[in-house]
């Protein structure tokens, strides 16, 4: 052994060593804050109406803390409370955990606690299929993830979120960034999952445009419904009278800069009906608005916008402009073939009204379930 293996070798284990303690660290601040939400609960459902009764005993433990110097303010006693009552079917896992730890008056506590209250009791029959396994779920994430988690009490949603931070070991970061994104509304959506979920998949390095373009873009916000005599023009209005919102679903980092930018080429003009700019990407983005579906002359309409862009309004530090032609519809091969070869990147996305069924999500979970078994 050299002196530099001698070296690599410690870093090595003392990397490990720090990373393991980390995690132990992380578990064990996640069963503290379930087992502080455990006593809350059941010391609100102990006799007293929790609708009325749960503020005041969560008020008057801040204050016992705070005179007794425990860092323990209310907003972080709901955030337990509303843990343990979104988690109840921890309490096994839990349970086993602090036999092995040998934390004998909490295992006591806890064991009381199963035996009288009426939330384990109604839980040991109803352990089912739509849920993830504690286990995994206390092992890999963190009290930050589940804080995330629990912004959702649609347990489907919740179920989806955790399961794909499970298959792609995401960070709260990659987690709030799916989230933010709708990723579980899109999905449900898109005849391809693998396309939508491909950019969180195990997370991301450089944000990418391929990353920044979605598909299908909901927008059910904007009171539309699919009819004969919805035109461009109500479309392309619609969105300018809910722009905060149309921001929020196409992305962070997009600034609105202008609609019907024209450009000309002798007498001839032409309208792009959407201009951003991507502050993150450094390069603006040119809309193209289609009521119907996605047809070849489009790719080359919006290919002439991207070479004039280049060409005109591109300043110092900007990167190439990219394109969106947003349909009602599209076929797939017919976008590969109008997009192939161009040297502007185009994307071709849906804009969708409707949002996917629970059967469908559900069907997708169950999918993505399959991959954390062995």
């Amino acid at each position: 052994m050299n002196f530099d293996t001698l070296v690599a070798d410690i870093q090595t284990t003392h990397e490990w060593f720090v990373q393991q303690t980390a995690r132990q660290i992380n578990t064990s601040l996640t069963l503290r804050n379930w087992l502080f939400g455990m006593y809350i609960v059941e010391y609100e459902q102990n006799g007293h109406d929790k609708a009325t009764y749960g503020k005041q005993v969560v008020e008057s433990l801040a204050q016992q803390f705070k005179i007794r110097r425990i860092k323990l303010g209310k907003s972080q006693l709901y955030i337990c409370r509303d843990f343990y009552s979104t988690y109840p079917h921890f309490w096994q896992f839990i349970l086993e955990g602090m036999a092995q730890a040998n934390a004998q008056p909490l295992q006591q506590r806890l064991s009381a606690l199963q035996t009288n209250s009426s939330i384990f009791q109604t839980l040991s029959g109803k352990l089912d299929t739509d849920r993830s396994e504690p286990s995994k779920l206390l092992n890999q994430l963190t009290f930050s993830h589940f804080t995330e988690l629990l912004k959702y009490p649609e347990p489907l949603k919740r179920l989806f979120y955790e399961t794909e931070t499970l298959v792609n070991s995401w960070s709260v970061r990659e987690l709030r960034r799916a989230m933010d994104s709708l990723l579980f509304e899109r999905t449900g959506l898109s005849r391809n999952v693998e396309t939508v979920l491909k950019p969180h998949r195990h997370g991301s390095g450089i944000l990418q445009p391929s990353e920044v373009i979605r598909d299908p873009y909901v927008l059910d916000f904007l009171g539309l419904t699919p009819s004969s005599d919805l035109t461009e023009s109500d479309l392309e209005q619609a969105i300018i009278n809910h722009l905060q919102l149309f921001l929020m679903e196409v992305g962070r980092g997009f600034c609105f800069e202008a609609r019907q930018k024209r450009i000309s080429f002798d007498n001839r003009h032409y309208r792009i009906d959407l201009v951003f700019y991507h502050r993150i990407l450094k390069c603006h983005v040119l809309i193209d608005l289609k009521i119907g579906q996605f047809d070849h002359a489009d790719a080359g309409q919006m290919n002439l916008y991207l070479n004039y862009f280049r060409e005109n309004e591109m300043t110092e530090g900007d990167q190439l402009p990219i394109g969106i032609i947003l349909c009602a519809d599209k076929n797939e091969t017919l976008v590969k073939y109008a997009t192939g070869g161009l040297s502007q990147q185009i994307f071709v996305s849906k804009y969708l009204l409707n949002l996917p069924s629970e059967a469908a999500l559900r069907q997708i979970i169950q999918q993505e379930q399959q991959k954390l078994k062995p």
